[in-house]
């Protein structure tokens, strides 16, 4: 019985410690994608555009301002960026998604 009882606790053990593990790495590759990405912030599309190159896609939002979508895959998974642009050309925001 106590062969059991610490074989869960060592699981246990393993499974909080692997899973914190994952979430910190995690957490460090979003703060590096913000650095990276959120020097566009209040920089014109033109600078993304010869930056990053031509978007995979680009619409209109239900706001009326323009998304450009950077599609891409590392180790088959895929990744996409999104930036949004206003009226006058200049990026306020951008997300992330699946990128490793």
């Amino acid at each position: 019985m106590k062969i059991k009882s610490l074989k869960l606790v060592i699981i246990f053990f393993l499974l909080t410690f692997g899973c914190q593990t994952v979430k910190e790495k995690s957490d460090e590759i979003v703060k590096k994608e913000n650095e990276k990405y959120g020097k566009y912030l209040g920089e014109q599309s033109k600078k993304l555009k010869i930056d990053l190159g031509e978007p995979t896609e680009d619409f209109i939002n239900e706001i009326g301002n323009e998304i450009l979508v950077y599609k891409t895959k590392k180790y088959g998974v895929p990744c996409e960026r999104k930036f949004e642009v206003n009226a006058s050309g200049t990026i306020i925001g951008f997300s992330t998604s699946g990128c490793i």
